[in-house]
């Protein structure tokens, strides 16, 4: 048997005298008894539930407790904010049926990248994983981790204010937390997403109950004249829609993990599809809540709508309401880095990014150092960065990039028609979706053509990084020396090697 290698190379068994290796070889690291045939790769452990748990608990973060009245703020009135709610999620649903296509008919982890890089080619697929790397992940999961730390301590300061570095210091511990959790264990990871999808459902029931329960006693008049046309703004509906869509946003991170789903032809699209009617089921019923006990004004004047909904119907109970919000958050926080951490896992495996992201742990299975690679940008951008501006820079790219992967399952249907599709759609719902998200695009551009200019030039540097790091790889053999005792190194400190396959 051979010795395996820093490189990976060899069998992973332990080289004793035993099993033929020779005194003195350094033994391979102990694969754990579980790994089937002794293989070090990434399981298959995602269920039909966790699927689940991973795309409501990623959905549902802070905005529906919080700020959902950008729907109303833009719509005009009660009841054509319910309508918008109700239809981005329907569209919502015709994008999530045209990625479980996609991910039933391309087997591959990866979500977005994957499914761009098999329609158009790496050039494009690699511009997508730059703006990401660079700008749209850390600082997404900044933002959400922020919300965290500003709620978890709320119930401890209230009711003064949250100092601005107990919240930092508060929210590196919570990014530390999920590192240390995505790097230790798979399955803990899932089992806990599990858990903290369930809390953020009991938290929209303890929402939604008492709000049903004051309607059908007749508590009504919030509901007066819901429609009325005066109030309806025509020209603020595009707006409200791209709310709507971003509030219903994370119905592909399950995508991201394709190669881990047990029984992905079944799996994917059945959780996609439950999924999906949850959250609608439980966004609808939760705005009905709010207007019932709120008039249509005092929930555009509240700063937190969840909490002032509890202290009318429960009065020292919305103390609690924070706690569960951050525990949403988490959940947020939790599946974003599950998902995203394979998305990397593929681009090194496809050479887009240093191998060493594609290895996993000797002995838990995770794939370590692509978890770890958003720790240092996430933290910096936390104390350093203008989040906020940077997040206003990219959010619509994700609206373009997802209208092309999905735009690719068209042009795929004419170009590899004998690929095969265990799911299939028809072909008006990936036609629809994709000309939501272009004129989702088209909108971001209207209404901040800076922002959106400044958003597109960074993703355009993902050109010449392209060029400089994938196409011209002669590196002067100093370099490229010690790019590999780099390479060695870290694969040494984190324990990592090679997936098999």
């Amino acid at each position: 048997m051979t010795r395996r290698s820093v490189n990976g190379e060899g069998t992973g068994v332990n080289n004793t005298t035993q099993n033929g290796g020779h005194p003195g070889d350094t033994p391979a690291p102990k694969v754990e008894p579980d790994a089937p045939n002794g293989k070090v790769e990434l399981r298959k452990k995602v269920t039909l539930l966790r699927g689940i748990s991973i795309i409501i608990g990623t959905i549902i973060g802070a905005g529906i407790f919080i700020s959902p009245k950008g729907i109303l703020k833009n719509s005009g009135s009660v009841g054509m904010s319910l309508v918008v709610w109700i239809a981005c999620g329907v569209l919502s649903l015709f994008g999530a049926l045209s990625y479980a296509e996609l991910g039933t008919s391309i087997q591959k982890s990866g979500g977005h990248y994957t499914y761009i890089l098999e329609a158009f080619g790496p050039q494009m697929a690699f511009i997508r994983l730059w703006a990401d790397l660079i700008a749209i992940r850390p600082a997404g999961l900044a933002v959400i981790s922020l919300a965290f730390g500003q709620y978890i301590l709320e119930p401890i300061f209230m009711p003064c204010g949250v100092p601005e570095i107990a919240i930092k210091l508060a929210t590196s511990i919570g990014i530390t937390s999920v590192m240390y959790l995505n790097s230790m264990s798979t399955s803990w990871t899932n089992r806990i997403q599990i858990f903290l999808t369930f809390s953020k459902l009991l938290a929209i029931a303890i929402i939604i109950v008492p709000g049903l329960y004051m309607l059908f006693k007749g508590e009504t008049k919030n509901f007066e004249n819901a429609f009325e046309v005066s109030n309806i703004k025509l020209t603020g509906l595009p707006l409200a829609f791209y709310s709507g869509m971003y509030a219903y946003a994370g119905w592909f991170y399950l995508n991201f993990v394709t190669e881990e789903v047990e029984n992905p032809e079944k799996t994917v699209p059945l959780a996609i599809c439950i999924s999906m009617a949850i959250v609608t089921f439980c966004y609808v019923l939760t705005n009905v809540a709010y207007y019932t006990v709120m008039s249509a004004e005092e929930l555009l004047a509240s700063q937190a709508v969840a909490v002032t909904f509890a202290g009318k119907m429960m009065g020292n109970f919305s103390v609690a309401v924070p706690v569960f919000v951050a525990l949403s958050c988490f959940g947020s926080m939790n599946g974003c880095l599950f998902a995203f951490s394979r998305m990397f896992f593929v681009a090194s495996r496809e050479g887009h990014l240093p191998e060493v992201l594609s290895m996993i742990h000797v002995r838990r299975h995770t794939p370590l150092a692509a978890v770890l690679v958003l720790y240092p940008m996430t933290v910096f951008q936390l104390f350093v960065g203008d989040i906020y501006s940077l997040l206003n820079f990219m959010s619509f790219l994700r609206w373009l990039f997802i209208g092309v992967a999905v735009l690719g399952l068209i042009y795929m249907r004419y170009t590899r028609p004998d690929m095969p599709r265990p799911f299939k759609v028809p072909l008006f719902i990936p036609a629809i979706f994709s000309f939501t998200c272009f004129f989702m695009v088209f909108l971001s551009l209207y209404s901040d053509p800076v922002n959106t200019g400044i958003g597109f030039a960074i993703s355009l540097t993902g050109i010449p990084a392209y060029y400089v790091f994938i196409v011209f790889d002669r590196r002067p053999k100093w370099l490229q020396d010690g790019l590999d005792s780099f390479n060695r190194s870290v694969q040494i400190i984190l324990e990592v090697i090679p997936a098999e396959h």
